[in-house]
């Protein structure tokens, strides 16, 4: 994804209690950051942040941190977080290739990825959020019994996924080569997601458990 570069929104995320820049000082700290000791949840990719703030709307007794490289893109899910008065939402604005320098062994109890980049040349195969090198990361991070919820429109991202996850001892607990048509209940919509069913492009999920 390319975005025009916004010189404002880097300040206005450094001005927010809420915006993380030095997350790696939190490492087994972060219940303690939001004051309680509920569950923490985890996006990566957040985007425009449609998803993650209706998650924390809903759920006010779990903690969610949502985590995007573009400061373009976390602006959009500060301001609707703070429309809709959120104190269970952090933001954090890196880029996940050394996720376990952030949070803890079993720190984190579920992750979300929606709509990554697929990154379709195989020599770039690496940089996919479910990829195996990031997988392990995240068995580390991941409470043991914890789950991993993926979403994508891209059909060969999804089949490498699921041999990715099966490789690395992942547990397939719901599978859905069309999520619309399933009998999947709960599903919250993402802007891309609302975008690719307008198109009619089938919409890919799995939910992936780490073995107890």
């Amino acid at each position: 994804m390319r975005l025009r570069k916004r010189a404002w929104a880097k300040p206005e995320l450094e001005n927010d209690q809420n915006v993380i820049f030095s997350p790696w000082e939190y490492k087994g700290k972060w219940k303690g950051l939001f004051g309680n000791d509920y569950p923490i949840h985890l996006e990566l990719g957040c985007g425009r942040g449609r998803f993650i703030n209706e998650l924390a709307s809903a759920n006010t007794t779990t903690n969610y941190i949502a985590i995007d490289v573009y400061y373009e893109l976390l602006v959009h899910v500060l301001r609707r977080a703070n429309e809709n008065q959120l104190k269970n939402l952090k933001l954090i604005p890196i880029n996940v290739e050394n996720i376990e320098g952030i949070f803890a062994q079993g720190e984190i109890e579920k992750l979300y990825i929606n709509f990554c980049n697929p990154w379709p040349n195989r020599r770039h195969h690496k940089r996919r959020l479910t990829h195996p090198n990031l997988l392990r990361q995240y068995q580390n991070i991941l409470k043991q019994g914890s789950e991993i919820w993926f979403k994508t429109d891209d059909e060969r991202l999804f089949i490498d996924s699921l041999e990715y996850f099966k490789g690395e001892g992942f547990i397939g607990l719901y599978i859905a080569d069309d999520l619309h048509q399933s009998d999947f209940q709960g599903n919250i919509m993402t802007e891309y997601e609302e975008k690719f069913c307008n198109q009619g492009i089938k919409i890919k999920f799995g939910r992936f458990k780490i073995k107890s």
